[in-house]
């Protein structure tokens, strides 16, 4: 359905749109045609299995050009969604995981109620899609706030890459018509990386009390840890006093450093930082 207009104001923005090693160049050119109908322009590509640039993701994209230039390209999902303190990951398959689960528009005005402290224009959050073939690993969605399903045929549940992200797309467009705001303030939610750099930190001290037995549960246990934590969906404060718990445990039970040391990591200097960060009020 033909409709561009040069002469009207691009909506840019919304939330970012992470493909998980996306394989043809031609599905990744659909889904920024499919963003720029409904007002996004953040994409990102984690390894396309065809590389990047590609000329083919253009051509399909058909003059969704400021989405194509504009595209990311990382070697993780760890790295695409470091930034972000909201993500939500769909998947159209059943995971038994214990990580809230919601449709596309409940999900489009969480994004809109938590990101960018409020403000609701959709900065700091993602959507990540899996690959065409096998979907999202069960290690990605637990990186996640949420997961997202859509309300389809059960026996027919396929979708393309290219339709799963225009029905997000669309939810978001539709979402903003109707001024969607959080009814308590959350306070601005930590970045993926900060996030992610407790959960290593915590894991390290684990393994030190040989948390983490029998070993062959071990991945296991550290996805349930991982997924469990991340429903705290925890502020910046919030992740520096549970570093400075983490270090003070380490000291204490673990390695009980003589008194008077300096700190000889950034596992232990964070345990500094935290008791001279600001008392600000969480949630």
């Amino acid at each position: 359905m033909a409709g561009t207009n040069g002469t009207r104001t691009l909506v840019t923005g919304g939330p970012a749109i992470v493909l998980v090693e996306p394989q043809l160049g031609e599905n990744i050119g659909m889904v920024a045609r499919a963003m720029a109908n409904f007002g996004l322009s953040d994409l990102r590509l984690v390894s396309p299995r065809d590389g990047w640039p590609n000329d083919r993701a253009k051509a399909a994209a058909s003059r969704a050009d400021h989405v194509i230039e504009g595209a990311q390209l990382h070697d993780n999902v760890e790295s695409a969604i470091a930034d972000l303190n909201f993500v939500a990951a769909t998947t159209a398959r059943t995971r038994d995981m214990l990580v809230p689960v919601r449709g596309p528009s409940e999900s489009v005005a969480q994004m809109r109620a938590r990101t960018n402290a409020g403000r609701g224009d959709g900065k700091g959050a993602g959507i990540l899609f899996g690959r065409e073939r096998i979907g999202l690993l069960n290690e990605e969605i637990a990186l996640a706030d949420e997961i997202v399903t859509f309300p389809v045929n059960p026996a027919f549940a396929s979708l393309n890459i290219a339709q799963a992200v225009l029905l997000m797309s669309y939810e978001w467009m539709k979402s903003g018509e109707e001024g969607v705001r959080p009814e308590i303030d959350l306070g601005e939610p930590a970045p993926k990386a900060d996030v992610i750099r407790m959960y290593e930190h915590l894991e390290r001290a684990l393994d030190k009390v040989n948390y983490f037995f029998p070993e062959h549960k071990g991945e296991t246990m550290r996805l349930n840890l991982r997924t469990i934590l991340g429903k705290g969906r925890f502020n910046e404060q919030e992740v520096r006093t549970l570093r400075g718990v983490i270090a003070r445990f380490e000291k204490n039970i673990v390695a009980r450093p003589a008194p008077g040391s300096e700190p000889d990591s950034e596992d232990e200097a964070v345990e500094s930082d935290s008791k001279h960060a600001p008392n600000n009020p969480t949630r």
